[in-house]
């Protein structure tokens, strides 16, 4: 494995991204909420896992209902989540910015395979645990075996923040799912919890101080407060237990993991 250089830009995996909605856009605010602009859609999206409470694959919920413009919840305190009620102009929210402003293939080390390449922005993670299933998707993009590579790549499309991208050796293209422009919010009924907002489809994130992040395929920005690489989540959701009461699943899966309080 070796570090991406600048010589890799030509793997913009921007290039991916759809531009069907040139006026979407979402803003970092300081201590507040996401300003989302351009009518965005906003849907449910749940980890589907296996018997093993391995994540399989992805299943879609319904959209929610939300105006051309709307501000999302940042702190992970409001009462009418995903929607900011400004609890955190209440409990003193402090959102500062702290993620890397380096290009995604500046801050991924690379697996290499007889037919793809792996990249991997560790600090990127946001716990959806799709690159566990099977092999590990490190190892199956190094397998000699067709099934095993189209199951890493596979593997790699579905992980929700970009954190892995596969691309293919040949021409040096990213191989990305085809996404529309929307916003997703992930529910994981496995670890009975909610995770971050999945963002999809080349949406421009912008920082509270107008810098522009890397536009990109398929990021995943904090909803639960506690990230430690803000805007991005870093999984901290499935750490403090984080719930917005969208999916009776994740609830109930919650609910049967507490301790009993009478014993």
């Amino acid at each position: 494995m070796t570090a991406p250089t600048n010589g890799d830009t030509q793997r913009n995996e921007a290039s991916a991204a759809r531009t069907n909605a040139p006026d979407a856009e979402i803003t970092v605010t300081k201590d507040g909420p996401y300003r989302v602009r351009g009518s965005i859609p906003i849907f449910v999206q749940r980890v589907v896992a296996d018997a093993n409470g391995e994540s399989v694959d992805w299943e879609q919920g319904p959209a929610i209902d939300a105006p051309a413009e709307y501000a999302l919840c940042r702190c992970g305190h409001s009462s009418t989540k995903p929607f900011c009620d400004e609890t955190h102009l209440k409990i003193g929210f402090k959102g500062e910015e702290t993620a890397s402003h380096e290009p995604y293939v500046e801050q991924a080390f690379e697996v290499d395979g007889p037919t793809v390449i792996l990249t991997d922005a560790e600090d990127l993670c946001s716990f959806a645990r799709f690159c566990d299933y099977g092999d590990r998707v490190w190892n199956l993009v190094q397998s000699e075996s067709e099934g095993d590579v189209s199951l890493g790549v596979l593997e790699a499309g579905r992980c929700p923040s970009g954190r892995l991208v596969a691309w293919n050796r040949e021409n040096l293209t990213a191989i990305e799912p085809p996404f529309e422009p929307s916003v997703g919010l992930i529910q994981d009924p496995s670890l009975g919890v909610s995770g971050p907002l999945w963002v999809r489809g080349g949406i421009p994130v912008v920082s509270e101080d107008g810098y522009r992040y890397e536009v990109r395929n398929r990021v995943t920005l904090c909803r639960c407060g506690a990230s430690e690489n803000k805007p991005f989540c870093d999984g901290s959701h499935a750490r403090i237990g984080f719930q917005d009461g969208l999916d009776a699943d994740v609830r109930d899966a919650h609910e049967a993991a507490a301790p009993d309080p009478d014993r």
